[in-house]
């Protein structure tokens, strides 16, 4: 009988950590324009290839080239990169807050900018998003979303639309169609999938956006959410923002190591595309794609953004412990916004000169609405709802027992 060797696991690492600079060649980038666009009607079968391709629009020198550049006027371009503009400075601002001591709490989506307020801008108003907590960019990016509002839910204050009951960044913008964040990992792929399967069983017109991070991939909902949307049929868009992070958990953990995020989508019998997520005519096209996919009844698709996390995890973390500190800088695919500022310098609808007094004016603003904000109150200063609000919102009219209750506790 033939003797083998001993059976052993293979666990994933990383091919940076702190000390060693890191390896990106386990990306598999295409050249931007080279991958091509198939039909909206085309089957999954058909989008395997597009699976493990990336699909890319700039080029290095700023020029948008290829069968994805998207028709987008100038006025939209000046829009989308003043939104990603805004929402990094606005998370910067509100990273000192934290530091300060006025919120307990804060994440940032430095360097994933694009692939919210581009996706953002692509849909329809009435479209429904079920977000994380990095998707910021599909808020601030809006004229009908009020900052000093979402600044008061982060500080918990008296003016806080939350009243206190959520964890700071995790918004609910019902008249935004910005599905209430949750903490919990996954949970907003089978909402959004039975989000759109209630939409298209009243014969509506609107569909759903799903997103989630490469490591709640692993999550039970993940795979119950691709199965429904299969056979369904389901009018939704499925991201995976693939960040090469969950935590400090390097996104291989997750199954990234031999195959992509978007052939999972494909395994599972829906149209899947893997996309440059720093691009952000590409995130544009691609989820145009996919909505037009969804709105003629073509079913779902699912898209892994490649990004990078380019910051801490949260203000509770600290990856330089286990990540090279200068891995945003040498990330192959770059900078969303210079990217973007140069394909439009290009253009000759943008400036060097504009783009500074642009950020100088977006820091004015952010600096007024945390100003306003703070005029409700802030963690630091103990302004916070009133006890009698964990009263409240539950009941149209309060029963006698919750009344009494609310005497006895004296508010």
């Amino acid at each position: 009988m033939r003797e083998h060797p001993a059976l052993r696991l293979h666990v994933p690492e990383p091919t940076g950590r702190p000390g060693c600079a890191t390896d990106f060649s386990f990306l598999q980038i295409s050249g931007a324009g080279t991958v091509r666009k198939p039909p909206v009607d085309t089957s999954h079968f058909e989008t395997a290839d597009l699976a493990y391709a990336l699909i890319g629009v700039l080029d290095r020198e700023g020029h948008a080239v290829g069968p994805w550049a998207p028709e987008i006027d100038s006025t939209q371009l000046r829009r989308g990169l003043r939104a990603m503009m805004k929402t990094r400075i606005f998370d910067a601002r509100m990273t000192i807050a934290q530091r300060q001591r006025k919120t307990s709490f804060y994440m940032q989506c430095l360097g994933e900018e694009a692939i919210a307020v581009a996706q953002g801008m692509a849909l329809r108003k009435g479209d429904m998003h079920f977000p994380t907590y990095r998707q910021q960019g599909l808020l601030l990016s809006r004229d009908d979303v009020s900052m000093v509002e979402l600044i008061c839910q982060l500080m918990s204050n008296e003016a806080d639309p939350m009243k206190g009951r959520q964890l700071p960044v995790m918004y609910s913008f019902k008249r935004a169609d910005f599905f209430s964040i949750s903490g919990n990992l996954a949970t907003q792929f089978p909402q959004a999938v039975g989000w759109a399967m209630a939409s298209a069983i009243k014969g509506d017109t609107r569909i759903a956006s799903a997103w989630i991070g490469d490591g709640a991939t692993a999550e039970s909902d993940f795979h119950t959410a691709l199965t429904f949307a299969h056979v369904y049929r389901a009018p939704v868009i499925l991201n995976v923002v693939n960040n090469q992070w969950a935590i400090s958990s390097f996104q291989a953990l997750a199954g990234g190591e031999s195959t992509t995020f978007a052939a999972r989508g494909v395994g599972c019998g829906i149209a899947s595309l893997r996309v440059d997520g720093n691009d952000f005519l590409a995130v544009y096209a691609a989820s145009q794609w996919a909505a037009e996919r969804a709105r003629t009844n073509q079913g779902p698709t699912l898209i892994e953004w490649v990004t990078y996390r380019a910051g801490a995890h949260s203000t509770s973390d600290d990856p330089s412990k286990y990540r090279p500190s200068d891995d945003w800088e040498r990330f192959p695919l770059g900078d969303p916004i210079e990217r973007l500022k140069t394909h439009l310098v290009h253009l000759g609808i943008w400036s060097e000169q504009e783009h500074a007094q642009v950020h100088k004016e977006l820091e004015a603003e952010v600096a007024a609405a945390q100003k306003e904000a703070e005029s409700h109150g802030s963690l630091l200063d103990g302004h916070i709802p009133s006890a009698a609000t964990i009263f409240e919102d539950v009941y149209e009219t309060m029963p006698e027992h919750l009344r009494r209750q609310r005497q006895e506790l004296g508010v």
